[in-house]
């Protein structure tokens, strides 16, 4: 893999990570997929546009790019969404994490969590959490525990089933 830059998002970013999102939804529609977040594009859809703003103004947005081109992205903040169970300690929560289709397979994600691990010990935290759809086939489970971390907690937003997950960051 080319070596993976990251640089700090900015509000100007809201379209790239859309379109991130649009790319993921038509994949896992092709796929079967489309438990996880349908089949619309989120370009259209005025929630969740304005769901990606709020991460593009947040502050804690992260852009990695694979020789200059835009290659996934990752949203980092200190609290957990409404829809988990909150942490008893600090934390960092990995709020989005998404990697473009034509980058799939080539390490972004997992280089995109160091950048997490790396913000949290920076920040004297000791807690990375994350979640995801715990649907479909399993697969996005398989990868967080893949990249090393350990099933914390489910939740059930209107049948959409989740798992939250956390690792020890040292």
């Amino acid at each position: 893999m080319s070596e993976l830059v990251i640089r700090p998002g900015t509000p100007a970013d809201q379209d790239l990570v859309l379109g991130f999102f649009d790319e993921a939804v038509a994949w896992l529609t092709e796929r079967g997929r489309s438990g996880q977040w349908g089949t619309e594009p989120f370009s259209g859809n005025e929630k969740r546009t304005a769901r990606v703003r709020e991460m593009a103004e947040s502050g804690g947005l992260s852009i990695g790019l694979l020789d200059g081109v835009p290659a996934g992205a990752i949203t980092l903040t200190g609290t957990c969404p409404a829809h988990v169970e909150p942490a008893p300690e600090r934390e960092l929560y990995v709020d989005l994490l998404i990697t473009s289709r034509a980058c799939t397979g080539r390490g972004v994600g997992a280089a995109l969590l160091e950048h997490g691990r790396e913000m949290a010990r920076e920040r004297g935290i000791g807690l990375l959490r994350v979640d995801c759809w715990a649907g479909g086939d399993g697969a996005l489970v398989r990868y967080y525990e893949s990249q090393g971390f350990v099933r914390s907690g489910r939740f059930d937003v209107c049948g959409w089933i989740g798992q939250v997950f956390e690792q020890r960051v040292s």
